[in-house]
C-alpha cells in the first residue's frame, strides 16, 4: 500500500485495488489495516470522515483532518501517480 504522509504514530496511506472510487487516504497506527479511517477529498479542497474504523481519537482526528486539508494537493498528484487517472474532478 503506497504511503502518502505520516503524522505521529498515523500514517496515511492509498488501498490499491479501490478502482472507481474518488480520492481519499486510509489512516491507521504505524501502518496499513483493513480497518482503517478512511478520509474523502473533496474538490473545494477539504476533506470529510467516511468512517473511523480505526477509532482514532477526536483531537487527533481532527488534525489528521487538517493535514490532509494542507497536503490536498500533493495527496491529489501522488493520487494520480499511483491510480494513473484524470481526477480534476475530485482535485
Amino acid at each position: 500500500m503506497p504511503k502518502v504522509l505520516e503524522f505521529g504514530p498515523y500514517i496515511l496511506f492509498f488501498w490499491v485495488g479501490e478502482n472507481g472510487e474518488p480520492v481519499h487516504v486510509h489512516v491507521a497506527v504505524r501502518r496499513p489495516s483493513q480497518n482503517a479511517t478512511k478520509i474523502w477529498l473533496t474538490a473545494a479542497g477539504g476533506c470529510l470522515v467516511a468512517h473511523n474504523r480505526s477509532k482514532i481519537p477526536a483531537r487527533d482526528l481532527e488534525d489528521i483532518k487538517e493535514l490532509v486539508v494542507l497536503n490536498h494537493a500533493y495527496i491529489c498528484d501522488k493520487w494520480r501517480r499511483v491510480f494513473d487517472g484524470d481526477l480534476s474532478f475530485y482535485c
